[in-house]
């Protein structure tokens, strides 16, 4: 492998991990769409160790604004409804033995675009560490060059390819906002 084909690898890997976290931290954003992922990783304490809702049940959405937990240990669900209320999500709870029914309160307008200007503000925040790390592949790749590691005509390849590499991955940033922005709208 040469140099270029490694600084194009590791800034792919780079680059996926930024747009990995900025999924991870739209899936949190609460939009008018109940998923899963909004109460999942919700931490509770339950029999003196620390749990989070997806270890003690299965999680599933029930059309149109209800998320439902069905616990597989029917003391957890005391432990299980506090914790979703202490989590100030927005959601109210209601539970009926086993299963607990978290229902979605919709977005007032105020809130929404809250909610849109901390989505806008987190993608841009990844396309900064996008650039950031375009910026030290196009260095690692000059300095290749400096130090006779690289031709230059790798610089000319490695630049092209390091620039399809972040178009796609501020693609992607862009598509994720996109989506979170007409949820969001709903």
């Amino acid at each position: 492998m040469t140099i270029k084909e490694q600084i194009i690898k590791d800034l792919e890997a780079a680059l996926s991990g930024v747009t990995a976290k900025l999924k991870q931290d739209l899936g949190q954003i609460r939009g008018n769409r109940p998923s899963p992922e909004m109460v999942q990783d919700i931490r509770l304490n339950l029999y003196d160790q620390t749990l989070t809702i997806r270890e003690l049940g299965s999680l599933s959405v029930l059309p149109p604004r209800t998320i439902q937990i069905t616990v597989w240990d029917p003391d957890a669900v005391p432990a299980i409804v506090k914790a979703i209320d202490g989590a100030h999500l927005g959601l109210s709870t209601t539970n009926d033995g086993m299963n607990i029914r978290a229902t979605l309160s919709p977005l007032g307008n105020e809130r929404r675009e809250e909610m849109m200007k901390l989505v806008k503000k987190i993608s841009e925040t990844a396309r900064i560490q996008i650039r950031a790390r375009r910026d030290d592949a196009m260095t690692r790749l000059k300095d290749a060059e400096k130090r006779k590691e690289a031709t230059e005509d790798d610089l000319y390849k490695g630049k092209e390819g390091i620039q399809k590499a972040t178009d796609k991955a501020n693609g992607e940033v862009e598509s994720l906002a996109k989506n979170k922005t007409e949820e969001l709208g709903e």
